[in-house]
């Protein structure tokens, strides 16, 4: 169970308004790209107006949900189902021991406590909520320097000795994403530990004399963005040729998507059965049970799933970003129909909670979500995702990405619901 002030607190609490200046001079201060001003305006809701409030044990039980998962997920009975799978199996061994920059786990907090609703691979946005939080909440050094030793443990886990010198941080029209001006705050963090690195598509790279390169550039480390999880594109055939030869270090890679990633594995880490048999502990077996029940949406359940489904919600097993996703309670016989034709999952619906907001003046509740980025297993950083509509989004006037604020007892604060403002202790 959790202090429930702490969710009254999130849900009647107009308090601690963010502006959306303070975050963008944080961001400026950087010198990250001398368009950085214009790609944020275009970016009208990237930030929230606000932060969200959380209990300390709320953070403990996130993190042993992490860590129950990733014990689960080393295991070798794990690893060979997902082989068995099809999943990227002629992955292994490839550069097995390294662990996946940015691994990304998503929380609803409920009265009973966080829900974990969904794992990425490649989670974006750390960077700007790393400013975020400087810009909020002061200097986190500590932060900064975990994105940074990400990296270089990245380098050692794939067995490299000489010294990380290039990376290339890799995405399709990188200029065109939406996370560019993140990219753009990652090489200049990273160039300040005497790295080269540069922001291409994959389309600009070559491959000659066993090394990837850019230019004249070898490449020692892909930072991968891209959404082709298993490099089968065209597009991205030189960074897969480079993943298979070791010819370069490709943090996430294919099979961390496949471990992690694939919305099949919720099925197996939701259901106490299949845990036992890979032999987990009963100990993490209990903590999974915070993860809602999750199963494969096939046609023989047809009628039994479409009469429950305002209690579900559906996800593509390979999907992202939220995209091809639905509440039940939104879904049409037509879009129903094309579920039924495979590669969804169904997952008991976790209402989200909500945030008291300030928008132009006017008070509005939004959703939220909480993200734990994770490496090796370990936080790196707490950020909330504010928005409004079935799915997350950075498109919610007053929502966008914002910094975790901790309470120690959040039932020793106290608000006023009337007045906008920073928290009082009791």
């Amino acid at each position: 169970m959790i202090d429930p002030a702490a969710l009254a607190l999130n849900a009647d609490c107009y308090c601690w308004p963010v502006t959306r200046e303070l975050i963008i001079k944080q961001i400026l201060q950087q010198n990250a790209s001398p368009h950085m001003e214009a790609l944020l305006s275009d970016r009208p809701h990237y930030f929230a107006s606000t932060t969200i409030f959380l209990a300390k044990n709320v953070l403990e039980q996130m993190s042993r949900q992490v860590h129950a998962i990733e014990t689960v997920v080393r295991s070798p009975k794990y690893i060979e189902m997902v082989r068995r799978r099809g999943a990227c199996s002629k992955d292994w061994p490839h550069q097995s021991q390294t662990d996946g920059a940015f691994m990304g786990y998503d929380f609803h907090i409920t009265d009973n406590g966080p829900r974990l609703i969904e794992i990425n691979s490649n989670a974006g946005g750390a960077f700007i909520v790393n400013m975020i939080e400087q810009a909020v909440r002061g200097s986190s050094p500590k932060a900064s320097l975990g994105l940074l030793d990400m990296f270089q443990s990245e380098w050692k886990k794939a067995g490299r000795i000489a010294p990380l010198q290039t990376i290339a941080i890799v995405d399709g029209d990188p200029q065109a994403q939406y996370h560019y001006p993140d990219m753009c705050l990652a090489k200049t963090m990273l160039e300040s530990q005497g790295l080269k690195v540069v922001i291409v598509d994959p389309k600009d790279l070559s491959f000659g004399n066993g090394r990837l390169r850019y230019e004249n550039t070898a490449i020692d480390l892909v930072y991968n963005r891209l959404t082709d999880f298993d490099l089968s594109e065209k597009d991205n055939a030189l960074i897969r040729q480079a993943y298979e030869n070791d010819a370069a270090v490709v943090t996430p890679a294919p099979h961390h998507h496949a471990l992690y990633a694939d919305k099949r594995n919720l099925i197996l880490l939701s259901d106490p059965a299949s845990l036992k048999e890979l032999g987990a502990s009963q100990g993490d077996i209990d903590i999974l049970k915070a993860i809602p029940k999750t199963v494969a949406v096939t046609p023989d359940r047809n009628l039994e799933m479409w009469e429950k489904r305002r209690k579900l919600f559906f996800k593509p097993q390979a999907g992202f970003g939220s995209r091809g996703a639905f509440r039940g309670a939104k879904l049409t016989k037509k879009v129903w129909a094309d579920i039924l034709k495979g590669g969804y999952i169904a997952q008991d619906l976790i209402s989200p909670p909500v945030r008291a907001v300030t928008i132009d003046g006017n008070r509005a509740a939004l959703k939220f979500d909480v993200r734990v980025y994770t490496y090796d297993g370990h936080p790196l950083l707490y950020a909330a995702r504010i928005y409004q509509g079935q799915t997350t989004n950075l498109r919610t006037a007053g929502g966008g990405l914002a910094a975790v604020v901790t309470i120690d007892t959040p039932s020793c604060y106290s608000f006023d619901k009337e007045t906008e403002g920073d928290l009082r202790t009791n």
